[in-house]
């Protein structure tokens, strides 16, 4: 009963048969490097629809499509979505990814979901692609939908795709998050991850106060789209009091847990830490004083910003010293941020890195002692749409690990997308767009990476542009879509295709 409740949510919403197969796609478990069920979903929904359907070894699934009558002459077209998802949550919300369906909420103009991510991004994509290959009245030319695994974590399935899968031409992207844009190129992308190994101490029982610091309420966001918006970092911030702590009032730290994904600005983040009894009224003071200051230092951009310190019982080990000194100085000193500004393009983001998660990891299998010695996990990304930019931003945050003791690794990354704007797409989607809706549509590049850079490095000459309904909040709980846009985004699509005889 609940799920058809959350499916007649959908209802009366247009168009009718994009929101039937999105309704259904949220149905589905498919987080980041976990999309087997969707996967094998959607390649029974080509062989059910009777079409040549195909899937690779990453589990990427290609549906191809006969052009209409009149169109067999025409280019091949790619249509291609991501099938996963970034999973996200409220603290509060008890929900698990990889069972759950996801709940729908609709609030007036716009659809989010209840306390977690939508998966709009990019199901809306996927749920328009199968609404386009199971319509038999429109008129197109011969189709293949390519939809990828892994975009959110790497672009793995992209990554791995063959160099002579597709036939197309053109290739639509529908990965975007603004309707009324093009866009026509992106940035690169490469991940950074420090490690740095730690052991606990025995914490005298008798001369401690417990506390566990909690920042939360962030916008958080994508921490490509949004990272020039001057929203917090909660890992920044927790460090902040973390480093008074350390260095003013004697405070020793037993576990930090803060943000979760690579492409994620950290919405949250908390610390359980021990003061010497004699030092708790300072420690509070001081706690409440720099909560007070960051909350108004980010007045603007974080309006629901809150900093918690809650009594807890006092743990019996506590990080060693020394490296906790060497963390909370390593936190302070990693950078965050835009890094440079396009000297090309007015108030366009060339270079930036994300702090993006802390982790503790115990060493496993250690039957005596199993959580007094473990590594604590720095996770960070750097976006550049100029690749050598990209590859000094990542030696950076190498450098600046690696002076705190830490082993670093660094992802393979992906390429940017080079913009042509002589692009023959492009200058379809444009007139169409104009005689649609009377106004220019804003053609860009984003400081997001997007698919089309690895495809475009191996289908060189194919024709790109990349466009879709209006999302906000993309990667936190605070996901939604606008209804509306979602028909114009149809709409668009369906003379673009008609416009590419």
């Amino acid at each position: 009963m609940k799920q058809q409740k959350e499916k007649d949510i959908l209802k009366g919403l247009k168009p009718a048969r994009v929101w039937h197969w999105f309704g259904e796609i949220m149905q589905i478990p498919r987080p980041s490097k976990h999309e087997e069920r969707i996967s094998a979903w959607l390649v029974q929904w080509g062989k059910d629809h009777g079409l040549e359907t195909q899937s690779d070894k990453f589990g990427n699934v290609l549906i191809r499509k006969p052009a209409s009558k009149g169109y067999e002459k025409s280019p091949w077209v790619a249509l291609q979505a991501h099938m996963d998802m970034v999973c996200e949550k409220n603290s509060n919300k008890k929900f698990d990814f990889m069972k759950d369906a996801i709940q729908p909420v609709l609030d007036g103009e716009w659809l989010s979901a209840d306390g977690t991510t939508l998966g709009a991004d990019d199901g809306i994509g996927v749920a328009t692609i199968l609404a386009i290959l199971e319509d038999t009245k429109l008129q197109h030319p011969a189709l293949e939908a390519l939809i990828t695994v892994d975009e959110e974590t790497g672009l793995t399935g992209a990554n791995g795709l063959s160099k002579s899968w597709l036939k197309s031409e053109v290739l639509l992207n529908f990965d975007d998050e603004d309707e009324g844009e093009y866009c026509i190129g992106c940035a690169g992308g490469i991940d950074t991850v420090a490690e740095m190994d730690y052991k606990k101490v025995k914490a005298d029982s008798g001369r401690w106060k417990a506390f566990r610091v909690k920042v939360s309420g962030l916008v958080g966001g994508h921490s490509g789209d949004d990272i020039n918006r001057g929203r917090a970092n909660a890992n920044k911030l927790l460090n902040r009091i973390l480093w008074e702590g350390t260095y003013r009032h004697g405070m020793r730290l037993a576990t930090i847990d803060g943000g979760n994904l690579r492409n994620a600005i950290a919405r949250e983040a908390e610390a359980v830490v021990c003061v010497p009894e004699d030092r708790v009224r300072a420690f509070k003071t001081m706690v409440t004083k720099m909560g007070k200051a960051m909350v108004f230092e980010f007045r603007s951009t974080e309006p629901d910003m809150e900093f918690e310190l809650r009594d807890v019982e006092t743990p019996k080990q506590l990080l060693a010293k020394e490296t906790q000194e060497r963390l909370v100085d390593l936190i302070y000193a990693t950078a965050h941020g835009v890094l440079a500004m396009s000297r090309e393009i007015d108030n366009f983001v060339e270079t930036s890195t994300n702090l993006a998660s802390i982790k503790m990891e115990p060493l496993k299998g250690r039957k005596s002692a199993a959580t007094d010695q473990g590594i604590i996990r720095i996770s960070t990304s750097q976006r550049s749409s100029v690749e050598s930019a990209k590859m000094a931003a990542a030696a950076k945050l190498e450098s600046t690990f690696r002076l705190a003791g830490c082993r670093v690794k660094h992802s393979d990354g992906y390429p940017g997308w080079t913009p042509n704007p002589d692009s023959r797409v492009l200058k379809i989607g444009v007139d169409v767009y104009k005689k649609m809706y009377g106004k220019e549509p804003i053609v860009r590049a984003i400081h997001a990476g997007l698919e089309c850079g690895l495809i475009g490095e191996k289908y060189p000459n194919m024709d790109m542009i990349s466009y879709g309904p209006t999302l906000r909040g993309v990667h936190s709980p605070d996901e939604r879509i606008e209804i509306k846009t979602v028909e114009m985004f149809w709409n668009q699509t369906l003379e673009i295709l008609k416009r590419l005889k």
